[in-house]
């Protein structure tokens, strides 16, 4: 299989491009991470979301070690191919390493606060290795 589809993406300076997974049905935006041309293409090639770590400086396939795994259905780009929107189904119901089913749970409120408006579904201590 050819990967020049690869080369329509503007990827930054440092190989990345951001990457926002948007789950399936609901349309609600689970979380941003990063990707670079190797984990673009192991997501389109297994079907699972795969990411780049830049604090881990690896590739991190989503669910690794927690199990909530993202089932790819679409693969998007924008309008100046410079922003990846992956469509998918998140395993467990937990995209967030907070144990909340998505990362953008804090919004800003009237007085100028961020206010939590989504609740932890799970401890992540129970979701992930202790080191």
């Amino acid at each position: 299989m050819s990967d020049q589809w690869l080369d329509a993406i503007k990827w930054g300076a440092d190989g990345l491009v951001p990457a926002i997974a948007q789950e399936t049905g609901t349309g609600v935006i689970l979380m941003m991470a990063w990707m670079n041309r190797e984990s673009l293409g192991l997501t389109r090639e297994t079907g699972h979301a795969v990411y780049w770590s830049r604090s881990r400086g690896r590739l991190w396939h989503k669910g690794e070690e927690s199990g909530h795994q993202q089932v790819v259905h679409a693969i998007r780009i924008d309008c100046d191919a410079d922003v990846v929107v992956i469509e998918v189904e998140q395993k467990g119901g937990i995209a967030c390493h907070t144990g909340r089913h998505h990362c953008f749970y804090r919004e800003l409120d009237a007085n100028g606060d961020w206010s939590e408006i989504a609740p932890v579904l799970k401890d992540p201590d129970a979701i992930y290795r202790q080191s």
